[in-house]
């Protein structure tokens, strides 16, 4: 009592203070110790026993005294902040691509057009920049150097590895290879779903806890809804990948670009929780699969090194080149997925941080 004084202080509800003790390692093991069955058995008579005051009840959680209707979403933000995080942002990167690709058809080649790609990749990249800055995909610590670097490089490689590959693996590549730019449309068209799962899965979360009379009790409410937003993500964006395919006239890598936005989802929702380690070792990890398998083929060419290639080699003959970023990036998500499920279904990666 005398430890948590201030948390108990500040909580408008006992599973307020049942998060801030689970984020500090409390356990049912350990609640025992103090004569309860299990951490929110403890938080109540912790709740109890320290007088409240209604100036500080600025939780993003309902009162056990107040109606039992969650209540906190409605007022999280004026309806045009919310137009413009949920609408208006996310929607940016995929017209800027759109605009990118169509005025590139259009233009000659030269170094008018060099710079008019250099440009239009730079506007994407500041309009995805924006999305995460603010709505349901803003972190509470902007991502590090590792997290930036890989991200960009599986992006990156989605949108013109499979081409060099694959002309690296047949001796080249002798002339500029082909960009897939179905695939960078899709993605880019993708950011919007992101933003509108991301919402489903926090603000469902959040009333869920609100509800909620246990920490487990929450828990296994929470798991299945980060799968139906995870599901609903990857239907969406499968759709736009086919729809930006007949759009292009070109054939998107479906199977790449549906792990690789997953794998991006689901880091970017463990950095809004507060969990940092994962997501840095799931991106570096797929992005330097990728790079490597890239290296190996060209290192193969140095004498004695042809062994190097072998085992890019036959993965690209059987499966085609698609096959290299595909496994990355769906490994790298299913360990994400593992290590993401216990992360995000605790009532302390949900909580408000000013009450901790």
């Amino acid at each position: 009592m005398h430890r948590h004084r201030d948390l108990c202080v500040r909580a408008v509800d006992p599973l307020d203070i049942a998060a801030a003790l689970e984020a500090h390692g409390m356990t049912d093991r350990a609640a025992a110790r103090f004569r309860h069955r299990d951490v929110f058995s403890l938080a109540e008579e912790m709740y109890a026993r320290v007088p409240h005051h209604s100036s500080d009840h600025s939780s993003v959680y309902v009162s056990s005294h107040a109606a039992s209707e969650p209540v906190a979403d409605a007022a999280v933000s004026p309806l045009p902040s919310r137009l413009l995080t949920l609408v208006l942002l996310p929607a940016l990167p995929g017209v800027l691509c759109a605009g990118l690709l169509a005025g590139l058809a259009q233009a000659p080649a030269g170094r008018a057009r060099t710079l008019a790609v250099v440009a239009g990749v730079l506007a994407v990249l500041s309009a995805v920049q924006l999305c995460l800055r603010h709505g349901p995909l803003r972190a509470p610590r902007p991502a590090g150097a590792a997290v930036q670097l890989a991200t960009l490089w599986l992006l990156g490689y989605a949108v013109l590895g499979n081409g060099l590959l694959d002309a690296a693996v047949r001796g080249g590549p002798d002339r500029l290879w082909p960009v897939d730019t179905a695939t960078a449309l899709g993605l880019a068209l993708a950011t919007w779903p992101a933003v509108l799962c991301a919402r489903l899965f926090t603000g469902g979360a959040r009333r869920r806890l609100a509800r909620s009379r246990a920490l487990g009790e929450f828990a296994a409410a929470t798991r299945p809804l980060l799968l139906a937003s995870l599901a609903c993500y990857l239907a969406v964006l499968t759709g736009l990948l086919a729809l930006a395919g007949a759009v292009q006239g070109g054939s998107p890598a479906l199977a790449g670009a549906g792990a690789l936005g997953t794998l991006l989802l689901l880091a970017r929702l463990l950095l809004v929780h507060g969990h940092r380690a994962a997501p840095t070792v799931a991106l570096a990890t797929a992005a330097g699969v990728e790079l490597a398998a890239l290296c190996s083929v060209f290192a193969a060419r140095l004498p004695g090194c042809g062994f190097l290639a072998l085992p890019v080699e036959t993965l690209i003959e059987v499966c085609g080149a698609e096959a290299v970023p595909t496994l990355a990036c769906a490994v790298a998500a299913l360990a994400l997925l593992v290590r993401a499920v216990p992360a995000l279904s605790r009532a302390s990666a949900h909580t408000d941080p000013g009450t901790h």
